[in-house]
């Protein structure tokens, strides 16, 4: 099966001149989603991961497929405003702007192993300040899983020192 089938290709999305690469129709079809997963579980040792952790939006529903299979726990990097309690947040430049991500402070133990799960590697600022957000309230980040990687907005210098996978490159 060719996962790039599944990932719909959007022009000028969510401004003019980006081609938005959207997988919502691999997630909803059963067997690329369990392809997805498979993959991943391919990849990724258990004894690597204590947590999932997805990135709003996209990277819910991998983080919560893989700690399904894995029968781990799941926890969510949501944007500003989202999430209830205590938090902390981080500010940091995306593709075409800025954006405010949070984590709850008390969603992780100290040095719990993390793996953080997104749809996409772009230019790496999201997935990097999900790392630190991640950090900072004790959790170690084992790694990253993309289904998509944009090579040439070069997002892997930006998570370097971090292990990750990404399933289907443009």
């Amino acid at each position: 099966m060719n996962l790039k089938e599944k990932i719909a290709e959007i022009p000028d999305f969510p401004k003019k001149g980006i081609l938005f690469r959207d997988i919502s129709p691999l997630l909803r079809d059963p067997s690329s989603l369990s392809l997805v997963v498979d993959e991943f579980a391919k990849r990724v040792h258990p004894k690597d991961v204590d947590v999932f952790v997805g990135i709003e939006s996209r990277g819910f529903p991998l983080a919560c497929a893989l700690a399904l299979k894995y029968n781990k726990g799941m926890v969510m990097v949501r944007k500003q405003g989202k999430l209830p309690g205590s938090t902390h947040k981080l500010t940091y430049n995306i593709e075409y702007g800025t954006a405010t991500m949070e984590i709850q402070n008390n969603a992780l133990k100290k040095g719990e192993k993390v793996l953080i799960c997104d749809d996409l590697l772009a230019t790496g600022g999201t997935a990097k300040a999900a790392a630190k957000l991640v950090e900072k309230i004790g959790g170690v980040v084992t790694g990253f899983a993309f289904i998509i990687e944009l090579t040439e907005l070069k997002g892997s210098k930006v998570i370097k020192g971090y292990r990750y996978e990404s399933l289907v490159k443009y």
